[in-house]
């Protein structure tokens, strides 16, 4: 599924956050957006799919294989998130309902976007969470999907939350940071699970992050954000090895300091 982004312009009370943003991902592609804290780059991807903040002001054109997404009615955007677009949400703890049992939730997304002749009995969408947990990896899906959020470590329920992004088979994830509050190991499980499952579903991803190490291991191409304006873009490898933007050098030094390596 393909998305054209084009002059994507953010205010909020005044202030331009995101300032004419045009970007491109092809049908497969898995396209990064980088930047520092309070680059934009976390309120792009929300805005597209109507999730900015009230206060905020958004124009200019987000086109879905032929849908343009600015400007819908949130009965419109309804219809289109969770089912032809999927969100990953940077905290899983917030983005996940503590009162409700995990395997409710993974297969919340299949019981709104069920056409009327798909509906599902109560057994098959206990068996369809149980297979979205085995497919993410998780332990003992007969039991977990009984379990509660507070039951789960952090890694844990960031796979949950991917298993619900990913319920419809949606063409498109957006994925806002999915790994910054988890430790190395677990970050690593993390991007290791994206790649499989983008890889062999041919979804499109936008991959959202303030990590060129990270983003190094997921995405094609990129687009290096400062302060809401794209200073820099290409394929990861050249900006890694070849940054010219003062803003990407900085992202470069800091992967190096970390976890990421030239040779």
């Amino acid at each position: 599924m393909s998305l054209t982004v084009t002059g994507l312009t953010v205010t909020i009370g005044g202030r331009t956050v995101v300032d004419d943003l045009s970007f491109t991902v092809a049908d497969g592609e898995r396209f990064g957006l980088i930047g520092e804290s309070g680059s934009g780059k976390s309120l792009t991807i929300l805005s597209l799919l109507g999730l900015a903040p009230e206060s905020a002001h958004v124009t200019g054109s987000a086109v879905l294989d032929g849908t343009e997404l600015i400007g819908l009615s949130e009965k419109e955007l309804a219809t289109i998130r969770g089912n032809r677009v999927g969100m990953v949400f940077q905290d899983p703890q917030s983005a996940l309902n503590p009162l409700h049992r995990i395997g409710r939730q993974i297969v919340e997304p299949l019981r709104l976007h069920a056409g009327r002749n798909e509906r599902l009995s109560k057994a098959e969408l206990r068996e369809r969470a149980i297979e979205a947990v085995r497919e993410v990896g998780l332990p003992d899906p007969e039991f977990l999907v009984d379990a509660y959020p507070h039951q789960l470590s952090g890694g844990q329920r960031q796979r949950v939350g991917i298993a619900i992004a990913l319920a419809c088979r949606p063409g498109l994830l957006l994925a806002d940071e999915p790994t910054t509050a988890l430790d190395v190991t677990t970050q690593a499980e993390i991007l290791a699970l994206f790649e499989r499952l983008v890889s062999s579903r041919g979804t499109s991803l936008v991959f959202v992050t303030h990590d060129l190490a990270v983003l190094s291991q997921i995405a094609d191409d990129v687009a290096v954000l400062s302060a809401g304006h794209v200073v820099e873009r290409g394929p990861v490898a050249t900006l890694l090895e070849a940054p010219t933007h003062p803003v990407t050098r900085g992202l470069v030094a800091a992967a190096r300091a970390t976890t990421w390596s030239a040779s």
